[in-house]
Parts: C-alpha cells; structure tokens; sequence
C-alpha cells in the first residue's frame, strides 16, 4: 500500500493543539537555520574554534565500546575557554520548544527549562554570571552542524551521547538518562514499539536516535519520508524539529511518534489526549552536553560543572532543577548518572 493510500485525512486538533499547534507547526517548520534568541552587547557572536582533534579522541570514536566515558574533569583554562572569555559571552545551542527542558515562558518570554539552567550553570563558571549566555534556537537536525560550523560553543539540547556522534562532535559526561518510547493518542490501538505499528505512520526528527532505532527496526512503520534529505523531502514523518511530529500528531497527519521518553512525557503533559504507549522505553540514552570534536579544555570544563551540579545529594543543584521542571512528567528519580571518565 502507498503512503497515500488508506489513510485518513486531516483530522481536527487534539488537545493544546488548536490554533496555537499551527502557529507552533509553522514557525517550528520554518526554523531549519540557526535562530538568535537573544543577542546583547560584546564581542563576537562567533564561537572559537578548537583545537585539533587528539589521537586518543578519534580512538574512542572507533572502538566505542563505553561512549558515555569523558575526559576527567578539570577547572584549568584553554584555548576555547580563553574565547569565551575574551568574548564575555557563551554561546549555546539549545530548544525553544521543548516543554520543561529548553522552551519561552508563554508569560515572561524568558527561556526556561532543566537544559537552560545547565547553560547557566557553565556561563557562571566560565565567566562568573549565570546570564553571559548568547542562546541560539537549534533545530534537532542541526545539533551538530552549529558546532562544526562554529556557530555555538555547546549544544545542550537533550543530545544522546553515542559513537556515531562521537565521530563528529566531543562530548561532557550524562547528564541525565532517557530512553525512546512511543508517543500516541489515548485511544489509539498503538501499545509501544512492537508489532501495533504495523502500517503507522511514524513521526520522528531527523538526526535524532529515534530515526536511527526505527532504520534498525520499524515493525512495518512507515516512518521515513520520499526524498529524505534532499529539497524535494517533504518533512512529513521526518522532520527538522522533534516538536513538529507533537504538532502533526495533533494535526492526525501522523499516528504516532517515536521520542525521548523524557521529551515525550513533557508533551504528554502540554496535551492530556496522548499517552507513553509501553511499560518502559526501549533503549537506555543518556544526555550529554556537545562540544566542537578536540575541544577538550572546554569538555573537561563542562565535566567540572557538572560534578559541582551533581553534589549535594538530594540538595545538589541537579536535584532542584530535576524538582522543579521533570519531576512531575518523570517521577521517581533519586540522583544523575553517575559520571564515567576516560583512562586513555
């Protein structure tokens, strides 16, 4: 059967969807290059290049087989460290869409969310001020390419740390561990990522795990659009942004979705008509925050913030955010991962 075939057609708004899910489809749609979010005063808004990428980095992106191991933290500065100084400025890739991690306040317009408060973390440890920060809305699909373009020093923006990302960007320690797991309506006969799938039609951003899990396995899910990647792609069931599949699901041009857990289950509260379909994800992720490749003063940088966010225990810094933004989508978690170094 061809995608065109026996399938329904456009069905009314679900949920917070109406005409706000429209507005959002449209601009989210359109945001494919990188969008400023907020510019101030000082210094270039182009981040510092790197370093040249050291042999034992292009190691472990070839053996891989512990791809959430960092560099060991380290508080010295280094050549792009020195560039944000003298920048006064971090700048850092990150959502604008994605509810309680990286999204605009609809009554202050100020971003909030569990990765900007991380953002600030690192701009206070740098440069002594949580709001030195120059933000850049990114799409999913453009993660990487605003590192290697130089565009952003960091990307925090729920990024699954994996080797085949390894070969292309470095990475911090986890953040924070998710998990892909199937985004559908209430009363959809959809029961997780098995064999309900069947001739669905599956949303899911591209770039992300999420594709990558439904090319491995998509149970006869049809998930991947006519002319991927190229100018002629439609972006129906691949699209730039993960919150465009919310909006197309809302919109009945998709069945399900295919996403974070931790993203989903935001979404499932912005909308009470979709659920987490399974018990559990299917896949074991975790968050990191993403450097330029051979970036390594600035990664080990990054990992020193984090062990200072993680202390504390159920006070840490960690901990309060995780409070204030996920706990009520994702409860039940008592502390981060743990961190994982390198020995090479």
């Amino acid at each position: 059967m061809s995608r065109s075939e026996g399938r329904p057609g456009r069905g009314g708004l679900r949920g917070w969807g109406g005409v706000t899910g429209m507005a959002v489809a449209c601009a989210v749609t359109a945001a494919v290059t990188l969008l400023p979010l907020a510019h101030h005063d000082g210094g270039s808004v182009g981040a510092g290049t790197s370093g040249g990428v050291v042999t034992a980095d292009r190691t472990r992106a070839e053996a891989c087989t512990e791809p959430e191991a960092s560099l060991p933290a380290s508080g010295d500065d280094g050549p792009n460290i020195e560039k944000i100084k003298e920048r006064g400025k971090l700048i850092a890739g990150v959502d604008q869409n994605s509810f309680r991690w990286g999204y605009r306040n609809p009554e202050s317009g100020d971003l909030e969310g569990f990765d900007i408060d991380l953002v600030r973390a690192i701009a206070d440890d740098l440069l002594g001020d949580p709001d030195a920060v120059i933000f850049r809305a990114i799409p999913t699909n453009q993660r990487i390419a605003a590192l290697e373009n130089d565009r952003v020093d960091v990307v925090v923006r729920t990024m699954t740390i994996n080797c085949k990302r390894l070969e292309q960007v470095s990475f911090s320690t986890a953040y924070f561990q998710a998990g892909q797991q199937v985004l559908a309506p209430k009363k959809s006969p959809i029961t997780g990522y098995d064999s309900s799938l069947k001739g669905k039609r599956v949303c899911s951003a591209e770039g992300s795990t999420a594709y990558e899990a439904l090319e491995k396995k998509s149970f006869g899910a049809l998930y991947k659009d006519d002319f991927d990647g190229t100018e002629r792609d439609p972006d129906r069931l691949t699209v730039p942004n993960q919150l465009d599949c919310l909006v197309r699901l809302q919109l009945g041009e998709v069945d399900a979705v295919v996403t974070d857990n931790a993203l989903a289950a935001g979404q499932a509260t912005q909308d009470p008509a979709v659920e987490l379909k399974g018990k559990d994800p299917f896949t074991t992720e975790y968050y990191g925050v993403a450097t330029k490749k051979g970036s390594d003063d600035l990664v080990a940088r990054v990992n020193k913030v984090l062990v200072d966010y993680r202390a504390g225990g159920k006070d840490s810094a960690w901990m309060r955010s995780y409070g204030k933004w996920l706990a009520t989508g994702l409860p039940g978690i008592t502390a981060p991962p743990a961190p994982k170094y390198r020995t090479d």
